[in-house]
């Protein structure tokens, strides 16, 4: 495709993405907002309501902004691939005793492959988003960089990591240099309908935040009860299945042995949680898998990163190294709690995202 200034920007009804479509047209781009309509049929009552990222109500709010900074602004059927990539993906993962992040799945196969198609499709070069992270390209490597936003509280890298070179080439963030409370600033200058809305919380498709009923609705197969035992083997009752749990939670569990006990490890095979104390939560080795590299081509020989485990943990020392099957053994300087099959552990030198992938299991 030959370069232009047409650019997609993914509006969510939200302050970032709204700012984001501005600035773009400020800067003189040619600008078509889109939202993504992912609810599926028998969830629209329910989407009506304000939350979700891409809702009805947010709908509403994206097509009244696009208005006010002239714009053009449509609505784009994306429900199916989202099902099946998101959706499935996320009750599929609880069901093997896994706890996914759906954001980074809807990244990586909704906003940045089945959105950039799209935009491709209406000749535009650019898709852009509201995430708040900085793109770069680096002549000395010759790769696109992605690089940790200023705003270090609303850096969004972690769940970013999955960006291709291909993807980053047709990739603008225009909020990776702002600050969140210049964001909403700029929004409430410009007298954006939706500048004092509230950052979206939940998964934007489990609408009441009760991730089991979601399950349960949408499973193919028998929600089952099963038993808890401890690290021993030793049985201390039952649960009432799998997809109720996850590493590290002590809350719910309704087990009492004098001490606070943790899932610790999930057997879905087996339909088994294994429960622990305190220190058996924590972990300095894990494998992860579906790895994708953006500051290096691939990782060829052991490196020093900084890495952490969920969005929100901190970056912490540790060691990567490849290993034959793809996979990347990792090992930290320190014991991390509650290292969690399902989630992404991702991969820093400094600013830079080095990459990421998806951890597989702890390995002690």
């Amino acid at each position: 495709m030959q370069k232009n200034n047409r650019v997609v920007v993914g509006m969510s009804g939200g302050v970032d993405s709204s700012v984001a479509a501005y600035l773009l047209k400020e800067q003189g781009y040619e600008v078509i907002g889109v939202t993504m309509q992912i609810w599926q049929d028998k969830d629209e009552e329910a989407v009506r309501v304000e939350g979700g990222c891409c809702s009805l109500a947010a709908v509403n709010d994206a097509r009244r902004v696009a208005n006010k900074i002239g714009i053009k602004y449509y609505v784009m059927n994306f429900k199916d691939v989202f099902k099946e990539k998101v959706i499935d993906y996320f009750v599929d993962e609880y069901l093997r005793g896994r706890t996914p992040n759906p954001c980074i799945a809807c990244n990586k196969y909704i906003k940045f492959e089945e959105l950039l198609k799209r935009a491709w499709m209406i000749d535009a070069y650019y898709v852009a988003t509201g995430h708040y992270a900085i793109k770069e390209y680096d002549e000395e490597r010759g790769r696109y960089l992605l690089k940790k936003s200023v705003d270090t509280s609303k850096d969004q890298t972690y769940v970013l990591y999955n960006l291709t070179q291909t993807q980053l080439e047709h990739i603008l963030f225009p909020l990776g240099k702002y600050k969140k409370d210049k964001v909403r600033e700029l929004a409430k200058n410009l007298g954006l309908p939706v500048a004092s809305k509230p950052d979206s919380q939940e998964i934007c498709f489990v609408t009441d935040n009760d991730y089991g009923k979601f399950i349960r609705e949408n499973a193919k197969e028998e929600i089952k009860p099963g038993e808890f035992r401890d690290t021993r083997g030793r049985f201390l009752g039952y649960h009432k299945g799998i997809i109720h749990y996850t590493i590290g939670q002590r809350k719910g569990l309704g087990i009492s042995v004098g001490k606070p006990l943790y899932v610790v490890d999930i057997d879905a095979e087996n339909n088994v949680v294994v429960l622990g104390y305190g220190d058996e939560v924590y972990g300095d080795e894990l494998i992860s898998y579906n790895n994708n590299f953006i500051s290096i081509d691939k990782l060829e020989k052991e490196m020093r990163v900084k890495a952490k485990i969920r969005y929100t943990a901190k970056e912490q020392d540790a060691v990567i190294r490849p290993l034959e099957d793809g996979r990347v053994f990792v090992k930290f300087d320190n014991p991390q709690r509650a290292i969690t099959p399902g989630q992404s552990v991702v991969f820093y030198d400094g600013d830079i995202v080095v990459g990421g992938g998806i951890i597989e299991r702890k390995v002690r």
